[in-house]
């Protein structure tokens, strides 16, 4: 994966340590970009109330009061929890222009943000993220 040009991760391992934190799927999507396959992700349907962490570094990115139903075969956001949780870049892979959401505190891959699609959200975002990127913290 590139590194993100002008911002620092605060949390820092190298990639044998990322490899032994996460597991094979884990690591093929966080930290090499990788995208899990539609429709199979843990948190594609839930609707449980709290918060979304990030699966590397448990850095709070979303909140379940920010999360749609897209039909879209991954989990969907309209919001992150903080405008600080996340950076967002230019990525021209695969034959398109998209833009790739990472954490902000270790520069994990999480998936994609598209605008303008239709939906009825505040923000006319769709966080397309992929479960496998995520850790969901119930809240009463």
């Amino acid at each position: 994966m590139k590194p993100v040009v002008g911002a620092t991760p605060r949390v820092v391992k190298s990639e044998q340590e990322w490899r032994e934190q996460l597991g094979p799927e884990e690591y093929a999507v966080l930290r090499q970009a990788g995208t899990e396959r539609p429709f199979v992700g843990e948190y594609t349907d839930t609707t449980e109330t709290g918060v979304y962490e990030c699966r590397a570094c448990g850095a709070e990115l979303f909140r379940s009061d920010t999360k749609f139903e897209s039909h879209c075969g991954w989990p969907s956001f309209f919001d992150p929890a903080d405008t600080k949780a996340v950076i967002l870049r230019e990525d021209r892979e695969m034959g398109m222009k998209r833009v790739e959401v990472l954490c902000a505190s270790c520069h994990s891959h999480l998936g994609h943000v598209f605008e303008g699609e239709g939906y009825n959200t505040p923000t006319d975002q769709r966080y397309c993220i992929n479960s496998i990127s995520l850790k969901m913290v119930p809240k009463p």
